[in-house]
């Protein structure tokens, strides 16, 4: 093969930890622009990855204010500069995460395995300045919202989950890559009863994204993320099981799930011809057993 097929493609993308430092940004942020739809990807034609084009790149460096926009944008903050950005306290602005009224884009654990949830600081200044969210910034919050924080209501697990899909998603590029992001939110068990062929699971699960976490597998830290990937409210399960029975039958529809070929069936061999009795045999009386002829004919042989 010319070096020229297996370099050409790569000349006209890079790496997303090159594009990251082009871009000015670090791993984080440009995973998370990726992520917010701010970065267009491509996928690699080597089967390495995702890559980010050439003229993406042109494309972000000559947007006005680049290098400070693009990295305002994908900005996220916890509670603590997030209340500050607000001008609220931490209390009022975990209450208000809580009601799902300001929607966390991502999280990670803490070395003492806590969930640290981050909010883009651009949406927080947006919801501040509202005139509408005024009495939710400033007065004594609602009665009917007291009773639903009373009653242990958080939502903030649910509207990450529902921002996660939507990036999933985005970047499906296969029938069966949708199917996978409605069952990377559904425990095993629900997506055996919706997909309950083995081989359409398995190949299903290929496309089944885990937490976006890095914690080794089986290990607490793992378990935690994945609990915040699983729903676990009725109506939220509900729409995605609806969903994924209706990703798989698409995806079932364009292109079925490959399946092991059928073993091919071998033909019983044919009977071997029989032998034509002998003249003495055939002049045998007709209607006697075959074994009765047979012993007719050797005693006759024997009195000759």
């Amino acid at each position: 093969m010319p070096t020229d097929t297996i370099t050409k493609p790569h000349r006209l993308s890079v790496a997303p930890s090159r594009a990251a430092r082009e871009l000015g940004l670090r791993r984080s942020e440009f995973d998370l622009a990726v992520h917010l739809g701010h970065i267009r990807t491509v996928p690699d034609e080597g089967g390495g990855g995702r890559r980010v084009a050439r003229s993406e790149i042109d494309r972000l460096c000559a947007g006005q204010g680049f290098p400070d926009s693009l990295r305002e944008r994908v900005t996220a903050v916890g509670t603590r500069e997030g209340a500050a950005v607000m001008e609220v306290s931490q209390g009022r602005f975990t209450r208000l995460a809580r009601l799902g009224l300001i929607v966390p884009v991502t999280f990670y654990l803490n070395r003492y395995r806590a969930v640290v949830w981050q909010y883009l600081a651009e949406e927080l200044g947006q919801f501040a300045v509202d005139e509408k969210n005024t009495r939710l910034l400033k007065a004594r919050m609602p009665e009917g919202l007291r009773d639903q924080l009373e009653s242990g209501l958080d939502l903030r697990p649910r509207n990450w989950r529902g921002r996660h899909l939507g990036f999933l998603l985005r970047q499906a590029e296969d029938p069966w890559e949708c199917a996978g992001a409605a069952a990377a939110f559904l425990d095993p068990v629900q997506v055996a009863e919706i997909v309950p062929d083995p081989y359409e699971r398995a190949h299903l699960n290929r496309f089944r994204p885990g937490p976006p976490t890095h914690a080794a597998p089986g290990s607490p830290a793992a378990g935690i993320a994945e609990l915040i990937m699983t729903a676990d409210d009725p109506d939220e399960i509900g729409w995605l099981r609806a969903e994924l029975a209706r990703t798989v039958a698409e995806a079932r529809e364009q292109r079925p799930a490959p399946r092991p070929a059928p073993k091919q069936k071998h033909n019983a061999p044919e009977p071997e011809p029989e032998h034509e009795a002998p003249q003495h045999e055939a002049s045998a009386r007709h209607g006697e057993p075959e074994s009765s002829r047979g012993l007719l004919g050797w005693l006759r042989r024997r009195s000759s």
